[in-house]
Parts: C-alpha cells; sequence; structure tokens
C-alpha cells in the first residue's frame, strides 16, 4: 500500500470509528421509542438545521450533482441546485413551524405516518397504512444508492471488490443507526455536514489550481457547444448537444418541490426543542444549501477542465459520478499529510451517504414497526419488545436495501431524482394541505398520497420515454396531479369533524414567529 493509500484510509477509519463511537454514546440515552424514532424533540437549533441539510444531499451533492455537470455542462446542474435552494427556503419558512406545532398538538406524533392519522383523528388504518408502505417503497431503492456510493468510492479508491466494499459500508451505517436511533444520527449528521463542507471546498481550490485557474477553466469549457449555458446542454462523453427549453427548466426547478413532502427532513423539523429556534435554523441551513449546490455544480466543470488539462482521465456514463474521488486521489500524490486531507474529502463523500442512509433507515423502520406492526395491526408491545422491533427492523430493510444495491453501474443522480419525485408527489401535496387548508379530509389525503405516487411511475416508465413534452421531469405533473385530486376529493366527501376544525384553529392562531 502507497503513503497516499495509507493517509486516506487512516482519516477514513478514524471517521468510521467516530461514527460508531457517537452511535454507542447516544444509546444509553434512547429511553422509549419515541427517543429512538425523534430524540425526545431535544434537537438544538444548529443540529436541526445541518442533520436535516446533510441527510437531504445525500451522496448525489459530492457525486451525482458534480457528475451531471461534469458530463452534460451546467444546464441540468444549475436549475436544479436552483430549484433545491429555493424549495429548501419555503420548506423552512412556511413547513417547519407549522408541523413542529402541529405534530405536539394533534397527539404528539413522532412519524409522519402518525400525524396524518392524527391530524384528521382517522379511525381507520388506511391512511396510516397507505403512507407508511409509500415510505418504504421510496426509501428502500433510496437507501441501497447510498450503499452503493459507498461500494463505488472504496472500489475506485482502492481497487477493493465492490461487493466487499460495498457491505462494509452498509454494516458501519446500520451499526450506529440500530445503536443510537434519531439522537445518533442527527448528531453524526450535524458532524457530517461539516465534513461534507471541508470537502466541497479542499476540491474547489485544488481543482481550481490543477485546472490552470479559472480562467483556464472557462476557456477549455467554451469549446464545447453549450457547456456553460443554461438553456442548451453538451455530452462530453458522446458529443450530442440538446436544448434546455423553458418546460424543461420549470420542471427541473420543480425539485424544490420534493421538499414538502420528505419524510427524513419534515422529522428534523418535529424534533426540535423549541420552536421559535426555527429561525435560526432556517438561516443556517439556506446560506450552507446555497453555498454547497454552487460549489459542487462548479466542481463538476472544474473537474472537465482537469481533464482537458490532462491532469485527469476522460469520465464517461456514471464513470462522471466518480469526478471528485478523481481529483482527491490527485491530491493525495502530493505527500502523505495532503493524503491525510484527501481522506478528509474521501471521508465527506462517505458523510454525504450515511447522513441521509441513516435518516432513510430509521424513516422506513418507523413506518413498519410503529405504523404498520403497532397501530395498523394493533399488536401490542412493551417498552423494551418496541425497541428491539424498531433496531430489528432498521437490521432487516438495510439488508433489501443491500441487496438491491449489488448493482454498481446505476447512476446515484438517477435514483435519488425518481425516489425525490415519489416523495415529493405522495406527501408534498398532503403535508401542504393539512397545515394549511381547514377543509382537507382524510380521503382526499388518501387519494392524493396514492394518486401522486401512481403518477410518478406512469409518467416515469410510460409517459417520459416518449419524449417532447412528456420528456419532463415527473415531479412537476405529479405533484399538480395529486393536489387537484387531494382538492377535488376532499371537496366532493364530508368535511372534517368539528373536533378536527377546531384543532386546526387552534394551531393556525398561535402566536407566529417573525420572519426576516
Amino acid at each position: 500500500m502507497s503513503s497516499s493509500e495509507i493517509g486516506i484510509s487512516v482519516s477514513i477509519v478514524l471517521y468510521l470509528a467516530a461514527m460508531i463511537l457517537i452511535g454507542l454514546w447516544m444509546t444509553k440515552r434512547n429511553k422509549t421509542t419515541d427517543d429512538f424514532y425523534l430524540g425526545g424533540r431535544r434537537l438544538g437549533p444548529l443540529v436541526t438545521a445541518m442533520s436535516a441539510e446533510a441527510s437531504d444531499m445525500s451522496s448525489w451533492l459530492l457525486m451525482g450533482l458534480p457528475g451531471v455537470a461534469y458530463l452534460t455542462g451546467l444546464a441540468e446542474a444549475s436549475w436544479t441546485a436552483i430549484g433545491l435552494a429555493i424549495g429548501t427556503y419555503l420548506n423552512w419558512l412556511f413547513v417547519a413551524r407549522r408541523i413542529r406545532r402541529y405534530t405536539e398538538v394533534c397527539g404528539n406524533a413522532i412519524t409522519l405516518p402518525d400525524f396524518f392519522s392524527k391530524r384528521w383523528h382517522s379511525e381507520n388504518k388506511a391512511l396510516l397504512s397507505a403512507s407508511a408502505l409509500i415510505i418504504v417503497i421510496f426509501f428502500i431503492p433510496y437507501t441501497a444508492s447510498g450503499f452503493a456510493a459507498c461500494g463505488k468510492l472504496f472500489g475506485s479508491l482502492f481497487g477493493i471488490n465492490y461487493l466487499t466494499a460495498m457491505l462494509v459500508s452498509a454494516v458501519i451505517i446500520i451499526a450506529y443507526t440500530t445503536l443510537g436511533g434519531f439522537l445518533a444520527a442527527s448528531t453524526t449528521d450535524f458532524i457530517q455536514s461539516i465534513v461534507m463542507t471541508v470537502a466541497l471546498l479542499v476540491v474547489l481550490i485544488f481543482g481550481v489550481t490543477a485546472a490552470g485557474g479559472v480562467g483556464a477553466v472557462i476557456e477549455n469549457t467554451k469549446a464545447l457547444p453549450g457547456y456553460l449555458s443554461l438553456s442548451a446542454s453538451y455530452n462530453v462523453g458522446t458529443g450530442a448537444t440538446g436544448s434546455y427549453g423553458f418546460l424543461t427548466v420549470i420542471s427541473t426547478l420543480a425539485w424544490g418541490l420534493g421538499y414538502f413532502g420528505m419524510p427524513h427532513i419534515l422529522l428534523r423539523f418535529m424534533a426540535i426543542r423549541e420552536e421559535h429556534k426555527l429561525v435560526l435554523s432556517r438561516r443556517v441551513a439556506s446560506v450552507w444549501v446555497v453555498i454547497s449546490l454552487a460549489v459542487a455544480t462548479f466542481i463538476g466543470v472544474i473537474g472537465y477542465g482537469m481533464t482537458c488539462e490532462g491532469k485527469i482521465s476522460l469520465l464517461e456514463g456514471s464513470a462522471s459520478e466518480t469526478v471528485i474521488i478523481k481529483i482527491a486521489q490527485l491530491f493525495s500524490s502530493y505527500g502523505f499529510f495532503f493524503a491525510l486531507v484527501a481522506g478528509v474529502v474521501l471521508a465527506g463523500i462517505l458523510a454525504s451517504t450515511m447522513s441521509t442512509s441513516d435518516s432513510q433507515l430509521l424513516a422506513a423502520a418507523s413506518s413498519i414497526s410503529r405504523n404498520i406492526l403497532e397501530e395498523a395491526f394493533g399488536i401490542k408491545l412493551s417498552e423494551k419488545k418496541s425497541m428491539l422491533v424498531a433496531r430489528c427492523t432498521v437490521l432487516a430493510i438495510a439488508v433489501i436495501g443491500v441487496l438491491i444495491a449489488l448493482n454498481p453501474s446505476s447512476s446515484v443522480f438517477r435514483i435519488v431524482s425518481f425516489a425525490w419525485a415519489g416523495f415529493g408527489a405522495a406527501f408534498g401535496p398532503v403535508v401542504l394541505l393539512a397545515l394549511f387548508w381547514k377543509r382537507s379530509n382524510q380521503w382526499g389525503a388518501i387519494s392524493g398520497m396514492l394518486g401522486g405516487a401512481g403518477m410518478v411511475f406512469i409518467w416515469k416508465f410510460l409517459l417520459n420515454p416518449m419524449g417532447g413534452v412528456w420528456g419532463i421531469y415527473e415531479l412537476l405533473p405529479a405533484f399538480v396531479f395529486a393536489i387537484i385530486l387531494n382538492v377535488a376529493v376532499s371537496l366532493l366527501t364530508g368535511a372534517p369533524p368539528q373536533e378536527v376544525l377546531d384543532e386546526f384553529d387552534r394551531v393556525a392562531s398561535s402566536h407566529p414567529i417573525q420572519a426576516d
């Protein structure tokens, strides 16, 4: 093993050991399943902000987004980033405070399906079961994409067998999540957001220098028609060009709509200790997201500039998602100290992956153990047995994710985009209408939820391949369809009971937080 590989290994091993220790430390703080799944609503504002965004960004921030920018230029990556930045701010501004308050008022709901059921005082289990199953359907492949990203990372670095690398990464994520639950996931996410920030800055500075400066990067990429345009694209692997018209731009901006339905992000809003601290959380989260997305996009362009300068080889197809890995490997060749820093950069990729995978595991596990087994099926468990079931459920879901992740050739960005659309369309309209429309009822919620999720599949696999106006990102049409269906069914069926309407008024009339 070379000195650079030793330096990288030291940093990564220390980082992984720290994550396990945090899981062990947090184990003693989980007295109940409420603690395991929501941390007893004890998060501080900084941990709330950074754990929410770290769990959101996942491996696609350091792999998927730079890979798209490297391969096709600025258009898709930039419009996606802009949509996400807008969605982040609006979600914190409008949803965070209201859902934190509502989940406590309506019976201390600690999961998203739990909130839907208690919001409408639903006595049947249809709404609870449907939302729990949707979480499992979209989170398992989402988690699998994280495991796959870790496998690609170690395989690319050390020539390790992909399967071995992926399994080791999955075991570590499972270990600290199973041990420490939500508090461990949130605390590690906070640390991981710092590591991700360091990784982005190191790669940005070194990449610009290695590519010959910003001027050289721009000159090299100018030679590709449409590469630096926000209305066109250019594939560096195939040489194919394409347009990025108004409809495509709007549908790409629609990535921001997904935030309103992301269970692992909404859980952070629900878990903060003091509601008024969400103002600080919003400011911190919004600034971090804007800077991180901009840097990640620019790194992809810098990576192509480094290819033009002969610093890294041409990366085609899904290999473009390893651009940061290639830059870090080049950085590590300058000596042992640089290898240690490069190890921190690569730990940042692990951080981005782990911070999402742990949150997804918890959200999916809570849907099965608490919402389906205990509430839908009425299986009564002691607190001790409930904790055991919760941890076993995390393990079982992770095993399924590992099985799905056996194929190393899939694109992290594309998998995430589909799962993102699924959650955004299924839950986003339901959450918004539950929080802000008094007349919404459980039948509208169920219809909108199932309709949105179904439309994502229909648009993605049946309509999108037809191209033309059908070739837009599936989240936008599915989100609009789900809202229309939710409103229509709610109006065609009976109004909610009076106690539900009174509860809505009580939440809406609470003293508001001053906006910026």
